[in-house]
Parts: C-alpha cells; sequence; structure tokens
C-alpha cells in the first residue's frame, strides 16, 4: 500500500505590532497616559529612559552631573533595535538599570514579551528620527512647565532617591533647556496632540478614536 506523503508543519511566523509613540516633556503625563494605554489595550509598555548609558566607570557625584535630558544620554542604538524586534513579534532582553546610582545592574537583564500593541514611552520619543517609520500612531502629551515640574518633583523624590532641592536644579540646568531644544520640536510629528493638564480618560478617549479612525483598532 503506498504511504501517504505527509506535509511539512507550517512554520508559525511572528505577528507584527501595532506601535504607539508617546512623548512629551518630562512630568507632563505622558507616563500615566502610557500605563492606561497599555491596560487598556494589553499592549507591551516600553519606557525609553530604561535605556540610560552606564555611567558606573564616573563617581556617584559625577554621574549625577550628567545631562540625562540630551539625546546622547539615552543607549538609542540599543533601544532602536529592542522596538525593531518588538514590533517585528520577537521578545527581546532589556537592560535593567538603578535610577539611585545612575548604572545599570550589572548581568541582569529583564525578559520583554511581544504583544498586538507596542507602546514607546519617553520625552525623546519623537526625536529620534530611526524611530518614525516604526510608530503606526503617535501622541504628544502637552503642560505647562509649573505642572511638569511639580510632577517631577513628586516622582524622582519617591521613586528615584532624589531630593527636591537637587530636582529642581537639574531642571532648570537640563530639563527645560534640553525641552525647548529637542522635544517641543518633536511635537510636530505626533499624529495628535493631547493635553496633559486634561482628565485622562478624555485623552485616552481620543487616542482610542484615534486609533478606530485608522484601522488600527476596532
Amino acid at each position: 500500500m503506498e504511504r501517504t506523503k505527509q506535509q511539512p508543519e507550517q512554520m508559525s511566523l511572528p505577528r507584527p505590532a501595532t506601535v504607539l509613540g508617546i512623548a512629551g516633556c518630562s512630568g507632563s503625563g505622558k507616563t500615566t497616559l502610557a500605563r492606561e494605554l497599555a491596560r487598556e489595550l494589553e499592549a507591551t509598555l516600553f519606557p525609553l529612559d530604561l535605556y540610560y548609558r552606564n555611567l558606573s566607570q564616573f563617581p556617584l557625584n559625577a554621574r549625577e552631573m550628567q545631562n540625562f535630558d540630551h539625546p546622547e544620554s539615552l543607549e538609542s542604538e540599543l533601544f532602536i533595535e529592542h522596538i525593531r524586534e518588538l514590533g517585528e513579534g520577537r521578545a527581546i532582553q532589556r537592560p535593567v538599570y538603578d535610577f539611585s546610582r545612575h548604572t545599570r545592574v550589572g548581568g541582569k537583564f529583564e525578559t520583554v514579551e511581544p504583544a498586538p500593541f507596542l507602546i514607546v514611552e519617553g520625552i525623546l520619543a519623537l526625536h529620534y528620527e530611526e524611530l518614525w517609520p516604526l510608530y503606526d500612531f503617535s501622541v504628544y502629551v502637552d503642560a505647562p512647565n509649573e505642572i511638569c515640574l511639580n510632577r517631577r518633583i513628586y516622582r524622582d523624590m519617591r521613586e528615584r532617591g532624589r531630593t527636591e532641592e537637587s530636582v529642581r536644579a537639574q531642571f532648570d540646568a537640563t530639563a527645560r533647556p534640553m525641552a525647548e531644544q529637542y522635544v517641543l520640536p518633536s511635537q510636530v510629528r505626533a499624529t495628535i496632540t493631547v493635553s496633559g493638564a486634561e482628565a485622562l480618560d478624555w485623552s485616552i478617549e481620543r487616542v482610542l478614536r484615534g486609533l478606530r479612525d485608522r484601522g488600527l483598532l476596532r
């Protein structure tokens, strides 16, 4: 009896993700918006500030004097590669960063799994030219300086072991000038702009409506 020839197994290819970029000045509310959207969309959240360059070669007091709001403070080569990988449906090994010491934790990585939606969040998320073609949709969160400063003080004191004095000094020395030079101009590349001073629910609804209008969300 002639045997039936078995068909080769179909290879399962990774599914591409819908990639959202969310930018805005530090303290504008972009992180809160990104987290809520990640829950709403069951998305992978990708904060760019986990990709600060490792400063372990410098003494601690010298690390604290670095300009953390400049585009060169982030290892853009690595996070662009990781965003591309996640966008194509592949998991990545993300470095772990210690904000209190401005160093990466040696030998420690976090596995980040792909999901149907990938949300890239950071003050410079719309700055790097290599990222623009990777986004399917992008959001700029706008908020007044005073609101941004107060939120940054609260966050850095609670989450990053900073003092209010150091946060204010850094805001005046680097955060505000860098925002004017690199962050504010990136607003023109956003699909939509939302207000970080208004109700969060309204901003979420605007983003979801924008995704539906472009056929990115059912």
